[in-house]
């Protein structure tokens, strides 16, 4: 850790009232968009996190750093909804953009995704994960005051519909109308409270209830982007654990329906026709995008997703069943 680094976070600390004579600061890997720390602090383990302004991609992909602050407001926000699902902010700086949170170690906490890895896709957990979206959306639904809090439309557009569906539309000349026309129908739709990285890198398997993290990207605007978004990593999943495939398509069934049974802000049909509208435009991002998945390198498999994503993208009249199917028979037959 550059010592700069640890001068602000020691700053932070002692501001914050978190601070101790002994502090253990460990730098935490896998942060693609910011900074993270286990803090050990006296008796009390945390964690503290600080946004970074170039993403660690491949391609410079810039972003506002006033994402802390929206992660700090959501989860805020969703812990009063689901309290035992997201993690309790302990202090924010937002000079600094750091805060620092709730740790929850990996032994009790694994994450989901090392979790999928192994092959171990238990749908207990993918059911809990789309009760709980379903439960912050209904909370937050055309809630004129959540809508003020989180107007971040230019760092939603810059961290998700941009680098993702924009930056896919201009490798794929002959889909680039489709692809815009998805990512301008999202920023137009205003519905509910958006994580916007609902990914299983993003959430534990805690012994009670998944917990949800990393939600910098957060907005008042498009639902269904939640859904499609870790729909799409369940689905991709098989592409890396080609054994697991049909458990993580039961898996992305369970989350699918234990979402469209919870809600209750509109009708359960409207929102599954967006999600199916969305999810093959993400498939492709995550090939093609600014962001491609780090598991799927053999350029064989990457071809494989194109042809499947592609075909989804010019079907208009496609349905989650079509995309499953589709989906399915080339990667879990």
């Amino acid at each position: 850790m550059a010592d700069s680094a640890r001068d602000d976070v020691l700053s932070f600390l002692q501001r914050a009232g978190l601070g101790a004579k002994d502090i253990v600061l460990q730098t935490l890997s896998g942060g693609v968009s910011a900074d993270i720390w286990h803090v050990t602090s006296g008796d009390r383990d945390f964690v503290v996190k600080r946004a970074v302004p170039q993403l660690r991609v491949a391609q410079e992909w810039k972003a506002p750093l006033s994402r802390n602050r929206s992660e700090v407001d959501w989860l805020n926000e969703a812990r009063h909804i689901v309290p035992e699902a997201v993690p309790q902010v302990l202090a924010c700086d937002d000079k600094l953009n750091m805060f620092a949170m709730s740790y929850y170690p990996p032994d009790l906490y694994p994450l989901w995704k090392r979790e999928l890895r192994e092959g171990r896709a238990d749908p207990i957990v993918a059911h809990a994960v789309g009760a709980i979206a379903a439960r912050i959306h209904n909370a937050t639904a055309f809630s004129d005051t959540i809508a003020r809090r989180f107007a971040t439309d230019d760092a939603f557009l810059s961290l998700r519909v941009d680098p993702y569906l924009y930056a896919t539309a201009s490798r794929h000349a002959d889909l680039a109308e489709p692809l815009r026309a998805i990512g301008r129908d999202i920023l137009a739709t205003k519905r509910a409270l958006v994580h916007g990285d609902l990914s299983p890198k993003n959430i534990l398997v805690g012994p009670q209830s998944p917990i949800l993290l990393d939600a910098e990207c957060a907005w008042y605007g498009e639902p269904a982007f939640d859904i499609a978004f870790c729909l799409n990593h369940l689905f991709l999943k098989c592409v890396w654990v080609p054994e697991a495939a049909r458990r993580f398509i039961a898996c992305a069934d369970t989350l699918t329906a234990a979402y469209l049974d919870a809600i209750t802000f509109e009708p359960a049909a409207d929102i599954a026709h967006r999600i199916a509208r969305i999810l093959p435009g993400l498939m492709l991002a995550r090939i093609d995008g600014k962001s491609p998945v780090e598991y799927i390198t053999d350029e064989t498999d990457k071809a494989r997703v194109r042809i499947v994503s592609r075909n989804l993208l010019r079907n208009e009249a496609r349905t989650l069943t079509t995309i499953k199917t589709e989906f399915a028979s080339e990667f879990a037959a």
